[in-house]
């Protein structure tokens, strides 16, 4: 049941999936400067794989490129259809991911109006009939679940239990509803209470905590304070591709452990930055917008000197080249300035 999960040290530190954000490009330096202990693509319409146009499917399978870096890499996709659910496992599998992970969290209307994404803990018939499918064509790779506290209001004592009868490798709790969004800061005691449930079941299944959490040392308090075997981080990740390095699992109290966040010197931040522009066109290009790669700037410049100027600079950039010829510029005067 638990696949790969089953050899990886506790506590499990893991990147979530961020639509635009954790792509492929994104992804691969992640996995050179601060590899996490697993990462997850972007959520992929398994819809979309099944039936829409060679190039409409061609672009959904642009997210779904990854690098043996990478590894071990879970696919994650959305959809209230069990026969399409089948079928994307399927390739999942075919693809030689690791694991397949069922969104049933994203509060995005477009995906709850499909009957997707975080509708499903209003459904948890189809919710475990998704789960079925996934195990069967995904076979033998582990599959787990992303979801959260509850819909309007937490519902953890029912929608849990429900799950984990179809015997996941892994649930993923945001600690929020659907309802809450981002708009009220997580309730970790949820995630506490979502462990103590698993254990009641007697499962196997492994709790991921994810809400929040900004670094490393956050999320070891949070693996001290609730008993889950891990937690997921996400928009901590923006601009800091280096969030997972460094991390410690052999001793969750040592104060030696070095301080979060961490940013290296501001000459190699910006050296990655450049390196995920180019990365970014090289396996996205024709396929997104460069502007999407705008998003991760504030993050990389972060607190250097003459970051306001740059930024707006960067952001007029329309290609790789550019961002690396603006960058080459300041970093040329700065040594001029010293």
């Amino acid at each position: 049941m638990l696949g790969f999960w089953n050899k990886l040290d506790k506590p499990i530190f893991a990147l979530a999936p961020m639509a635009d954000v954790t792509d492929a490009a994104f992804r691969r330096i992640i996995a050179e400067v601060g590899k996490p202990d697993v990462m997850w693509t972007e959520f992929v319409s398994a819809d979309g794989l099944a039936l829409a146009p060679e190039m409409g499917r061609k672009k959904l399978l642009k997210s779904l490129e990854y690098s043996e870096a990478e590894r071990p890499i879970v696919a994650q996709f959305f959809t209230s259809s069990p026969e399409n659910m089948k079928k994307a496992a399927e390739l999942a599998r075919e693809l030689g991911f690791d694991g397949v992970d069922i969104n049933m969290g994203c509060p995005d209307k477009s995906v709850e109006k499909q009957g997707a994404g975080a509708s499903l803990m209003k459904n948890v018939t189809l919710a475990r009939v998704l789960v079925r499918a996934a195990k069967e064509g995904a076979n033998p790779l582990p599959i787990s679940v992303k979801t959260r506290t509850g819909y309007s209001q937490p519902e953890l004592e029912h929608w849990l239990p429900e799950i984990l009868k179809e015997d996941v490798a892994v649930v993923t709790v945001h600690a929020r509803t659907r309802k809450e969004m981002s708009k009220v800061p997580a309730r970790w005691e949820f995630i506490r209470r979502a462990v103590e449930i698993r254990d009641a079941s007697g499962k196997e299944t492994l709790i991921l905590g994810n809400g929040d959490v900004k670094n490393l040392e956050k999320a070891r308090a949070r693996i001290k304070e609730t008993d889950c075997d891990g937690v997921m981080l996400g928009r901590a990740i923006f601009g800091n591709p280096w969030l997972f390095s460094g991390s410690s699992r052999s001793d969750l109290g040592n104060q030696n452990l070095r301080s979060d966040p961490f940013f290296p010197p501001v000459r190699e931040r910006l050296r990655v930055l450049v390196k995920h522009a180019k990365l970014f066109e090289e396996l996205l290009g024709g396929y997104r917008s460069f502007a999407v790669m705008k998003k991760h700037f504030k993050s990389y410049l972060s607190g250097i000197d003459g970051a306001v100027d740059l930024r707006a600079k960067l952001m007029d950039a329309n290609n790789a080249s550019e961002v690396e010829k603006i960058v080459s510029e300041f970093l040329k005067n700065r040594i001029i300035q010293a």
